[in-house]
């Protein structure tokens, strides 16, 4: 429909600023019946998306008088739904038909996948009806797409130059690529996102970008591509900075802060909600995950305290997944729980971003000042 064209005629009805919603809300209520915007729409032969109009029907009929908050109306309309609004819908006397869509047995397999990731990321029925009726293929999720290619593409380069695709790091020539994170090139600030970019070897390589493929795009195609890039770039960020302030001596390489980021998210969330959560075999899958997860990390302590080859410096650190980890719980629960609803009206978000700012500012000074004045021995840079 004319998106635009229906929510001049509402506000033409009804007058927001002025004395009362006239022929909508004739009482001043602050309230619209559902069957005068009903009449409303027929009368000026304007058709309303039917996923709308079922969102419309429940949320009056969460109300014992069949009414609609006007602003929840224009919200809706505009495709901005509050979390009052979703209160409403969730608190309802009924929900959304169940014969919607969502349970057609005939879909093709794009739509199948769409609803896979419906019921592998969101844990109420709402959502994910909601987000079934209004996906579209386009944009698609291209940021953890790209990122994966890239570490891919970058994987292989290396590997052709160095004759080594396992243990990589051992190489004497590799920590001198300008891409790897290492405290004697602190100065060159590119570094402490660029490292993502490089992989120990093949085994590292292969587990970050099956979970950013399983995990990453699904998360990517429901929340977008601007939270789901600021959570993965916030993890990854994270994870240099932790690495400089906890592990000053060592380099750091791989997607993994990024990487832990999205999964530790995406794992409190089906905790948090684990009642509504629909995806199959989710006990088992999160012990799995949980596990695979502890053993990539338990790999990277053994690599950076015993190396298996002789070294010519201290190996790529571990935090950078701890840190990814505690970002994910933290800004990326947050996000994750914030569908359709605006971050910036949440007070829990600012208080994120103020811990988070406050690292990065607590991390920067720590770069700057804190190596020469405890007088840290820093290998010398390749």
């Amino acid at each position: 429909m004319d998106r635009s064209s229906l929510l001049q005629l509402i506000q033409e009805q009804a007058l927001v600023g002025g004395s009362s919603l006239q022929q909508l809300d004739p009482e001043n209520t602050g309230f619209i019946g559902a069957d005068s915007f009903a009449g409303l729409v027929h009368s000026h032969e304007l058709p309303l998306d039917p996923a709308k109009l079922d969102m419309l029907v429940a949320l009056a009929q969460s109300n014992e008088q069949g009414q609609v908050c006007y602003q929840e109306l224009v919200d809706l309309i505009s495709s901005k739904r509050s979390s009052s609004f979703k209160r409403a819908i969730a608190n309802g006397q009924r929900a959304l038909p169940r014969d919607g869509p969502l349970d057609e047995p005939g879909l093709g397999v794009y739509k199948r996948f769409v609803r896979y990731v419906a019921y592998e990321i969101l844990p109420c029925e709402v959502d994910r009806r909601w987000y079934f009726y209004r996906h579209r293929s386009c944009p698609p999720p291209v940021f953890m797409a790209s990122v994966t290619l890239a570490q891919i593409i970058v994987f292989l380069c290396y590997g052709a130059r160095l004759n080594k695709w396992v243990l990589q790091t051992y190489h004497p020539e590799y920590m001198k690529s300008p891409l790897v994170y290492h405290p004697g090139h602190r100065a060159r600030a590119w570094r402490f996102l660029t490292y993502m970019f490089m992989h120990v070897g093949l085994e590292q390589l292969g587990f970050n970008a099956l979970l950013q493929l399983m995990i990453g795009v699904p998360l990517e195609m429901v929340h977008g591509l601007l939270r789901i890039s600021l959570l993965y770039l916030a993890g990854v960020l994270a994870g240099s900075l932790t690495v400089s302030i906890t592990d000053m001596r060592a380099p750091v390489v791989g997607g993994s802060g990024g990487v832990y980021a999205l999964c530790s998210a995406h794992l409190a969330n089906v905790v948090m909600n684990w009642a509504g959560m629909r995806c199959p075999y989710k006990l088992l899958r999160m012990v799995l995950a949980l596990v695979c997860m502890s053993s990539e990390v338990g790999r990277a302590v053994w690599l950076r305290f015993s190396p298996p080859l002789p070294a010519s410096g201290p190996q790529p650190s571990f935090m950078a997944h701890l840190a990814g980890a505690v970002v994910g719980v933290s800004m990326g629960l947050t996000i994750l729980r914030s569908y359709e609803e605006r971050l910036q009206d949440q007070c829990g978000w600012w208080v994120v971003l103020l811990a988070y700012g406050t690292f990065l500012l607590f991390a920067v000074f720590w770069n700057v000042f804190a190596y020469d004045l405890l007088g840290a021995h820093i290998p010398p840079p390749p």
